[in-house]
This record gives structure tokens, C-alpha cells and sequence, in this order.
């Protein structure tokens, strides 16, 4: 037999029951640690104002009963109270990042109340 041959009957051996349960363990452990990496990655972005700061200007969209990913959108948008709003387009309003079809309505309700209308 050439020493060709041999060498790749030896690495087509089987594997013992043993190394076949390391690697799979670890190949669990490598996934589960690149999993964790990226969580970790989407939580640290620049762009995203913590809560404490957002508080401080919220206070109006509190009142309304908007959760807190709708308030976040709104603040970080520079949009603090309902005649902010009137900055805006209603079309931009919906494309914001955490706005939903229920604080939509809540805010488009809340304009009329008070006689406000969107920029168009």
C-alpha cells in the first residue's frame, strides 16, 4: 500500500463515540458564544439614547399611553410633544424605527382633538 493510500484510510477512520460528543459539544459552544456576540452587537449601536435621557422628554407621549419603543422613536426624532408633530409628514411618522399602527392611531386621534394636522 502507498503511503498515500494509507494516509487517507486514516483519516477516513471512523471516530470514536467520545470525540464525536466533544465536537458536537463543542461546535455548541462556538454558536451559542457567536450568538451571544451578536446580541451584544445590537444593543451597543451609537445611534440608540438611553432610557434615563429619553425619560427627560417623554413626558407628553407618557401621558398618552405609548410604549416605550414609540417613545424612544419619537424623542430620538426630536419630536417631543403632539404641535412637534406638525413638523412631520404622517408618511414619515409611520417610517420611524419602532413606530406601530397603534400609536399611530393614538396620535392621529390625539392631533384632531386638539385641531392639528400633519405636515403634508
Amino acid at each position: 500500500m502507498s503511503w498515500e493510500l494509507a494516509y487517507y484510510a486514516i483519516g477516513m477512520a471512523k471516530q470514536s463515540r467520545a470525540k464525536i460528543k466533544m465536537l458536537q459539544s463543542q461546535a455548541k459552544k462556538d454558536a451559542a458564544q457567536r450568538k451571544a456576540e451578536k446580541s451584544a452587537a445590537k444593543f451597543s449601536l451609537p445611534s440608540q439614547t438611553p432610557m434615563q435621557e429619553i425619560s427627560d422628554h417623554d413626558q407628553a407621549w407618557q401621558e398618552l399611553g405609548l410604549t416605550t419603543s414609540v417613545r424612544r422613536a419619537l424623542v430620538e426624532d426630536g419630536l417631543f410633544s403632539l404641535t412637534d408633530l406638525r413638523k412631520v409628514s404622517l408618511a414619515a411618522l409611520k417610517e420611524l424605527e419602532g413606530m406601530n399602527a397603534n400609536a399611530v392611531r393614538i396620535l392621529v386621534s390625539e392631533m384632531k382633538k386638539q385641531d392639528l394636522s400633519f405636515r403634508s
